[in-house]
């Protein structure tokens, strides 16, 4: 099967590209730095000529909220085109559970934008919700930090490792095509708050969590189940632990 990665470059990406290669496909990881452009087109119908299966795990590189629905819009569009010319028989776009509830961020609603190209489109496809990563929590932390405080809302969050996210969108691309959302998300929920004081002593780091009801999440006001997957998810194997322990022995 020849599958085509855009965004094969990056965290996910990359590990997706080596699960596929692992299972013997063909894959070509496709993005800017392989000369494949999807705001531009350039390389893009080359890229898919043959394809079966064309997985979308790209990101914008801003988050502005009129750049990033640029991005997604026309990247999409420019996309499912070529797959339709190749006759690709599967689109695979890795989304954001809860992506439909926070309508007050504007990735999100870039996310949505970009989900609803994909299902009017024809052609067949996939849609992978995945929750938060723990390799972003960091980053989620330190945007909430003012001074020594971090402001973050004591709602449920159910993060996953990229290895495990990287699993699940393959075992869907190999699969058949949903036409619908595919939800995965970690074995384990926290509270938001409780998360960040553990993280913070984890590290030995003095700042302070203040569970803070109002708090935003990248400028988005959250409700309590915002980040967590309904019933029914897929849930990955690794916990918390054990992705710190393994973090731990690569350094």
């Amino acid at each position: 099967m020849k599958i085509v990665v855009i965004g094969g470059s990056g965290l996910i990406g990359s590990k997706l590209v080596d699960d596929l290669r692992a299972q013997g496909h063909e894959v070509v990881p496709a993005s800017p730095k392989t000369g494949v452009n999807t705001l531009t087109g350039e390389g893009v119908a080359d890229a898919l000529t043959g394809a079966d299966v064309v997985v979308d795990v790209s990101n914008s590189p801003s988050f502005e909220d009129k750049a990033v629905l640029e991005f997604f819009e026309t990247s999409t569009r420019t996309l499912l085109a070529a797959a339709s010319d190749a006759g690709v028989g599967h689109y695979v776009v890795l989304s954001i559970v809860g992506s439909d509830r926070i309508p007050d961020s504007g990735y999100m609603r870039a996310k949505v934008a970009q989900e609803k190209l994909v299902a009017a489109s024809g052609t067949p496809y996939s849609i992978v919700h995945a929750t938060q990563f723990f390799e972003f929590l960091q980053g989620i932390v330190d945007a909430a930090t003012d001074g020594d405080t971090v402001h973050l809302a004591p709602v449920f969050i159910q993060p996953m490792a990229a290895d495990d996210v990287a699993a699940a969108v393959a075992q869907v691309v190999v699969g058949a095509p949903t036409n619908a959302v595919v939800e995965i998300a970690g074995p384990e929920q926290f509270r938001l708050d409780d998360l960040g004081r553990d993280l913070l002593t984890a590290q030995q780091d003095h700042r302070s969590v203040v569970a803070d009801p109002d708090a935003r999440y990248f400028g988005a006001k959250l409700g309590e189940r915002s980040l967590v997957p309904a019933d029914g998810a897929r849930l990955a194997g690794t916990r918390l632990d054990d992705w710190r322990a393994r973090a731990t022995s690569r350094r």
